[in-house]
C-alpha cells in the first residue's frame, strides 16, 4: 500500500513539473492560490502519512522456559557448545 502511494506521488510530481509555468505575477493573487494549496495538500499528505499503519510490530522479548524437574540421581549442568557464531550454554541433565 505505502509503495503504491509513492509510485503515484512520485508519477505526480515528474508529471507537474513538465507541465510549462506561467510568468510570476504577484498582482493577481496567484501567489495566495499557491500557498493555500500547498498548506491544503501538505495537510492531506501529513494525515496519510501519520494515520497510516507500521508495516510490522517491534520486537518480542520473552524468558527462555525452565528446564523440567529432574528426577533422582539427576542433576542440571551447564555444557558449552559452538553453534558456529560463538560459544553457547545450555543446560543438560546428567544422571548417575
Amino acid at each position: 500500500m505505502k509503495s503504491t502511494i509513492a509510485a503515484l506521488l512520485a508519477v505526480a510530481t515528474i508529471g507537474a513539473s513538465l507541465i510549462p509555468a506561467a510568468p510570476a505575477n504577484a498582482g493577481d493573487g496567484s501567489v495566495a492560490a499557491g500557498v493555500a494549496a500547498g498548506l491544503i495538500g501538505g495537510a492531506i499528505v501529513g494525515g496519510a502519512i501519520a494515520s497510516s499503519r507500521p508495516v510490522y510490530g517491534g520486537p518480542v522479548y520473552y524468558a527462555e522456559p525452565a528446564p523440567p524437574p529432574v528426577p533422582p540421581g539427576c542433576y542440571w549442568l551447564q555444557q558449552r557448545y559452538w553453534d558456529g557464531w560463538g560459544w553457547v550454554y545450555r543446560p543438560a541433565r546428567v544422571c548417575y
